[in-house]
């Protein structure tokens, strides 16, 4: 399967926004272009800001664009607004659902955890990061995994969990009991642009 193993604060530059929420990503000199010059004066025109948009959203979820392009048909197919029901989808991938609820600090940390058999979905074990999580569906993890998850949950103190989710620290179970809407993603992208690319 390929994926990107490269240097990960280089997209973040690339995009000119933090794709991850870690100092290593959000600190203000990282999203200034590497070089003497860095970039000056470069314009986007209209088909560089659709794919800068589309890039940033990609990166944001740690999806290929094939992925993405399956993730935005479907989405196409729902009645709705097509935007949100991409952000929708992308939302309640598995890794996702576990970065929002504070139990890793990154979504590579989630998709690890997930690929490597520590997660539970309604107590059967799963080991796809890509797995659609569905409204009342109960997320369990491992004995074994438990210290790391109390070790990453206190390096992120503060961390907000998202409204659609109910955390339970003392059991470390994740709830979906609800559908995230666009304005609970804490990431701003415009998705409008995001299917004009595509158009």
């Amino acid at each position: 399967m390929a994926r990107y193993t490269g240097p990960k604060v280089k997209l973040s530059r690339r995009v000119g926004a933090p794709i991850a929420d870690i100092p290593k990503h959000t600190a203000k000199r990282q999203l200034v272009p590497n070089g003497i010059h860095g970039y000056r004066g470069r314009r986007l025109r209209d088909y560089g800001v659709r794919l800068n948009e589309k890039q940033k959203l990609r990166y944001h979820y740690g999806v290929l664009e094939k992925q993405f392009r399956i993730t935005l048909a479907e989405a196409s197919r729902r009645k709705g607004n097509t935007g949100e029901l991409l952000l929708q989808i992308l939302e309640r991938r598995l890794d996702n659902v576990l970065r929002r609820a504070g139990v890793v600090r990154t979504i590579w940390a989630a998709r690890q955890m997930v690929a490597h058999g520590h997660v539970k979905l309604n107590g059967r074990k799963i080991d796809r990061p890509s797995a659609q999580v569905s409204v009342g569906d109960v997320i369990s993890f491992k004995e074994k995994v438990h210290t790391l998850i109390r070790d990453s949950m206190e390096s992120i103190v503060g961390h907000q969990v998202p409204e659609w989710i109910e955390f339970t620290p003392a059991e470390l179970t994740v709830k979906v009991i609800a559908l995230p809407s666009s304005d609970q993603v804490p990431f701003d992208v415009n998705t409008n642009l995001v299917i004009e690319f595509y158009r």
